[in-house]
């Protein structure tokens, strides 16, 4: 059976499961799972009664699973375990496709003998037998793999924990691919979120999806219109190309958004994923080597964002791969793409879309950069990259910091000036980028640079690009300056990526539009 993507109906009464169910069907559910012990005042009854009502639906009739969970095991109510046990067999009687237990409570015979009863009554239907562990990962998700079937061979293993660490989540990878059967395995949390949307890939017997953000009943659950929009599960293969932002935090990324649509619009079987990688360069380390090791999970490719671009530097320098070499020289590492050797060619792509987006807009090819009197407000990453960029095109460049020792170190390494952040009033420039993220959402009312610095004669370039038209780059239009917006820049670094991501173009159109879509939407 392949992956059926199931919506759990979370209500506290019939009418409210029934609004649901309707719900859930239209967003295009699979299958449904009734988490009764949300119902208040739980009867065989109303599992009856609702199993009924989606049996009725003719051809938007759904399989269903039938839930009655231990409060232990992240239960809603904590009905009696008897009742538990006769809303499950009621279910069987009803015409449930499926039920699930929990497999601690399954092994107990007086719990066991009914199941197995009303089980034999129904042969088509089938047992869900389930773990869940939500502080860490199972100290042998094999051997409690194992066990569950040596208990009942027939059974669906569902094995679900919680991954404080995204590198928790291989454990999970290597069950899937490693065993035979149907089985349901998969990490809670935002740790865990990459191996909801892949186990269809991977072949997990289910993954769940919430019908909205409120009715999750799992930590780290997505939307069925997340899954479909954002993630294009429908679509979703074994044969699947793997690629994503490896970043902390990393939920607010719009990069899944743009590189999925353009997946999508040229019909390719890739899919871009939220990697949320915390710690340092030993977890970032850990990840690459998880990854690499694991051919069959197919990634290819990753956009690497703060904090690790140094580290992603580090880890190809220490193995031996390619490093373009500015990118060296910047000291960072924004993409890196995984050779069919398993070696990593790591490159730099934030300098070269900063200085696409700037000689766009004045109308000059890089060699119109030398000479340019630019000011770059910042001495953090971006400013780094941006610096590199416009020293190495010949360009002019006075860097402003409040902390002024960061100015004047990044200055010494590209032979600029550099003066503290208070000195803004005297500058003299022709193009003013701002590399910090003052004026970015939610902090809008805000500019770095003073309203009176602006002058007709320059060009403004805002790298915040939440929100597109900052307090700044409004500024400046009034001094009849010319703009650029932090969008540009993004747009233009994601193109340079899935060029180098598919060896094919991407649309900036449809990036553009994604991103503007996706801000309107916060």
């Amino acid at each position: 059976m392949e992956t059926k993507l199931a919506v759990p109906i979370a209500a506290k009464d019939l009418d409210q499961a029934r609004q649901q169910v309707n719900a859930a069907i239209s967003a295009g559910a699979e299958l449904l799972e009734f988490r009764t012990d949300y119902l208040e005042g739980l009867s065989a009854e109303m599992v009856k009664n609702l199993i009924t009502y989606v049996k009725s639906a003719g051809d938007k009739r759904l399989p269903i699973i039938v839930t009655c969970r231990d409060q232990r095991q992240g239960g809603a109510i904590g009905y009696e375990q008897q009742l538990r046990v006769e809303v499950l067999v009621c279910a069987l009687k009803a015409g449930a496709e499926f039920i699930d237990f929990e497999y601690d409570n399954f092994i107990i015979a007086e719990n066991q003998e009914p199941i197995q009863q009303a089980l034999s009554q129904n042969p088509q239907a089938r047992l869900i037998l389930s773990a869940h562990n939500f502080e860490t990962k199972f100290p042998d998700i094999s051997k409690l793999h194992r066990d569950i079937l040596d208990v009942c061979p027939d059974a669906i293993p569902k094995l679900v924990y919680a991954a404080n660490h995204i590198n928790d989540c291989f454990e999970a990878f290597d069950l899937l691919h490693e065993t035979s059967g149907d089985k349901i395995v998969f990490c809670m949390g935002e740790a865990g979120l990459i191996s909801r949307i892949i186990a269809k890939k991977l072949n997990s017997f289910v993954t769940f999806a919430s019908i909205d953000d409120q009715s999750a009943t799992a930590p780290g659950q997505l939307t069925i219109e997340q899954f479909k929009q954002l993630y294009h599960y429908d679509d979703i293969t074994s044969e699947t190309k793997l690629f994503g932002v490896i970043a902390n935090p990393v939920g607010h990324s719009l990069s899944p958004a743009i590189h999925n649509a353009c997946f999508g619009e040229k019909s390719m079987n890739k899919l871009y994923l939220p990697l949320l990688v915390k710690g340092g360069q030993q977890e970032f380390d850990s990840f690459l080597h998880n990854v690499i090791e694991r051919k069959w999970l197919n990634f290819v490719g990753f956009s690497v964002t703060i904090p690790h671009k140094q580290s992603a530097l580090e880890f190809a320098q220490a193995n031996g791969d390619f490093v373009e070499p500015l990118a060296e020289k910047i000291g960072a590492v924004n993409t890196l793409i995984i050779g069919s050797d398993s070696k990593l060619i790591a490159y730099n792509t934030d300098y070269s879309a900063a200085l696409d987006a700037v000689t766009s807009t004045l109308g000059i090819d890089r060699d119109g950069l030398r000479g340019l009197s630019v000011t770059v407000v910042g001495a953090g990453g971006v400013a780094r990259a941006i610096v590199a960029g416009l020293s190495d095109a010949g360009a002019q460049i006075h860097i402003y910091n409040r902390t002024v020792s960061k100015a004047e170190k990044l200055a010494a390494e590209f032979s600029c000036d550099f003066a503290p952040l208070d000195d803004l009033m005297d500058m003299n420039a022709r193009l003013v980028v701002n590399c910090t993220s003052i004026g970015m959402h939610p902090n809008i009312e805000v500019t770095p640079v003073p309203q009176e610095c602006l002058k007709s004669d320059m060009a403004v370039f805002d790298t915040v690009y939440n929100p597109a038209e900052t307090l700044l780059l409004k500024q400046a239009q009034q001094a009849g300056a010319k703009t650029i917006d932090g969008i540009s820049m993004f747009v233009n670094q994601g193109l340079a990526q899935f060029k180098l991501f598919t060896d094919t173009d991407g649309s900036a159109e449809l990036m553009r539009k994604t991103i503007c879509d996706s801000l309107l939407k916060e």
